[in-house]
């Protein structure tokens, strides 16, 4: 029988689809938008003007599926493209008032979600696994 360290890359992709899942049904009760949405907008946010490539690096995704994704959130109203100050042919991304409502209203359900996984993880470990995936996450990093 493999043991739990075996099998750790699908014990992850389970937890990871488990917890998303959750995660966008709350996010759309709480905003109308989406996990995917929301890291989006976080990433704007956090870095006004950020072009397409930058998002797509920031999230990990393709160029042609963060084409979609920013056309979806301007459709809705929580970003806008201008033409970038410095890049002729690329455009730069910003919150817009609706994008930043929308990180405000569902800024609660997000602390419970965490005061869920903190709780059902102990603090200790809620921590240690924080920062375990951060390393994981950057660019060069994990296996």
């Amino acid at each position: 029988m493999a043991s739990p360290d075996d099998r750790l890359y699908f014990l992850l992709q389970r937890a990871a689809h488990r917890l998303r899942a959750r995660a966008d049904r709350l996010c759309k009760d709480a905003a109308g938008i989406s996990t995917a949405q929301l890291g989006a907008l976080f990433a704007v946010r956090d870095e006004p003007g950020i072009t397409q490539q930058g998002l797509a690096g920031v999230l990990g995704l393709g160029e042609s599926a963060v084409t979609a994704l920013v056309a979806r959130l301007e459709a809705a109203g929580l970003v806008d493209r201008r033409p970038h100050p410095a890049e002729h042919r690329a455009v730069a991304l910003h919150l817009t008032g609706g994008g930043a409502a929308a990180l405000e209203a569902v800024g609660p359900t997000i602390e419970a979600f965490n005061a869920e996984l903190r709780a059902l993880l102990g603090d200790e470990d809620f921590l240690r696994a924080s920062a375990a995936l951060a390393l994981l996450a950057e660019p060069g990093h994990g296996a």
